[in-house]
């Protein structure tokens, strides 16, 4: 019955979002414009980004940074050799870089015929060094599929088809600061990561494939707080008092319920590459927290 109920909330929730989903509404293009194409479809706008050796890739972000919700984005990655590519779908402060605050879905490009990568990470105060890695276990190149952050006072999920894959609760009483100060955009880019997307930048990407192209579609940043001032105290902005008020910040959305603690435990099992939790033996306190 969780499952059930979960499902049908966070099917109405994207259903309401795409109805809305129009480009000028919630993004600009930051930079690639040659390379960005929006085409309307009867569920809103369809967005793809191209990359190419001659001009490059493309990236657009969110009007205006939020402090708080749930982010959704329908993601289709790139066909075929995308070896040396990076479609990303994240949320980062970005204004603000001595402090800097970071989510991210980051999706490794990878030869023909072997599974793609994601990786995701977290940044605090301009540290990362957070990384999980997985494999996907379904082909995100043949369809859209949903990516989903939420974020907020207790916790940050991750989650992909509305399976949990990654959490971070808050941890302040042992010492670890949480993404809780500072508002972040709605980021998304395609770009050349040949130096280290694929097999640590063993396989650069093949030209010969190109244009390299992914899209994105059925977006939804309107269950979330937006905030007017980026760089501000986010202790000063009514988004504290709002989480309280609002679905991504009340029960359950507050602790892991038991699905998602059996989804987590299914993906540590069966998916994951690279976990920094076995590599960084300082992170002990907060990878305990963290894989249930």
């Amino acid at each position: 019955m969780e499952m059930i109920l979960s499902l049908l909330c966070f099917t109405t929730l994207l259903f309401s979002g795409a109805q809305a989903a129009k480009f000028a509404n919630d993004f600009n293009v930051t930079w690639g414009k040659e390379n960005v194409n929006i085409t309307s479809s009867r569920r809103g706008d369809v967005v793809t980004l191209k990359l190419t050796r001659e001009k490059g890739g493309a990236g657009f972000r969110s009007l205006s940074p939020f402090l708080y919700g749930h982010f959704s984005m329908k993601m289709k990655l790139i066909k075929g050799n995308s070896s040396g590519t990076i479609t990303t779908f994240y949320m980062s402060s970005q204004d603000n870089y001595k402090k800097w605050c970071e989510i991210d879905f980051e999706f490794l490009g990878n030869v023909s015929g072997q599974p793609y990568a994601l990786q995701t990470n977290v940044y605090i105060q301009g540290v990362g060094n957070r990384e999980q890695r997985i494999y996907l276990w379904f082909d995100p190149t043949a369809t859209h599929h949903t990516y989903r952050f939420l974020w907020n006072q207790e916790l940050i999920l991750f989650f992909v088809d509305n399976r949990a894959i990654r959490v971070f609760h808050k941890a302040t009483d042992l010492g670890i600061p949480y993404l809780d100060y500072q508002p972040m955009y709605a980021i998304n880019s395609l770009w050349n990561g040949e130096a280290w997307a694929t097999q640590g930048g063993r396989v650069k990407i093949d030209w010969t494939q190109q244009p390299f192209v992914a899209s994105y579609t059925e977006w939804n940043v309107s269950e979330a707080c937006k905030v007017q001032n980026a760089t501000g105290t986010a202790g000063q902005h009514a988004c504290y008092k709002k989480a309280y008020q609002s679905s991504y910040g009340r029960a359950p959305n507050l602790a892991l319920t038991k699905t998602q603690v059996q989804n987590l435990r299914w993906v540590r099992k069966n998916y994951v590459i690279y976990d920094y939790c076995t590599k960084n033996a300082t992170a002990t306190a907060e990878c305990a927290r963290n894989w249930p």
